[in-house]
């Protein structure tokens, strides 16, 4: 039986799991990448290690999750838009997308709705989210609120084992 086989075909192949493997196998990446230096470390290549590991998370579940959810697809795009240094490529096509309805007409918000406001800010929290109409939004708010939990349970448990 072919072992690798067995681990794809199997149920408890999980968002978990997948995550925790995808993540893992990013941080040794990112370990072997590192330059061996005998100085101390700089506040920027903190920063930049830093920043390593939050794409590497997000990567990895947004690559856990597929193509199924918007979030996932707008959080992928993002991170090719991105060059190998950081630095941005091109302009990313969902920010520019105008926030449109089921029927493509504007949505049009009365500045005194409070629920208006309150759905702006959720807009730019959620990877992709300029471009998803209320009823959308607020599924794909509460599964990237399902995903974090899970990503913060697996750096944690992650953090716990290599930390003995």
């Amino acid at each position: 039986m072919n072992p690798r086989r067995s681990i794809s075909s199997n149920p408890a192949s999980t968002v978990k799991s997948r995550f925790t493997n995808g993540f893992l196998k990013a941080l040794l990446r990112i370990n072997r990448q590192r330059i061996t230096s005998t100085t101390a470390y700089t506040p920027r290549e903190i920063f930049r290690g830093y920043l390593r590991v939050k794409i590497a998370a997000d990567v990895s579940m947004a690559s856990a999750i597929g193509s199924r959810r918007a979030w996932s697809r707008a959080m992928l795009r993002k991170v090719r838009s991105h060059g190998r240094d950081g630095a941005q490529v091109r302009r990313m096509s969902f920010l520019a997308m105008r926030k449109r309805n089921l029927y493509g007409k504007k949505i049009k918000c009365v500045e005194e709705d409070v629920g208006c406001y309150q759905a702006n800010v959720l807009r730019k929290l959620v990877p992709g989210g300029a471009a998803m109409d209320m009823c959308c939004l607020l599924g794909e708010t509460a599964h990237y609120i399902k995903c974090l939990n899970t990503q913060v349970k697996v750096m944690r448990r992650i953090a716990e084992v290599f930390s003995t």
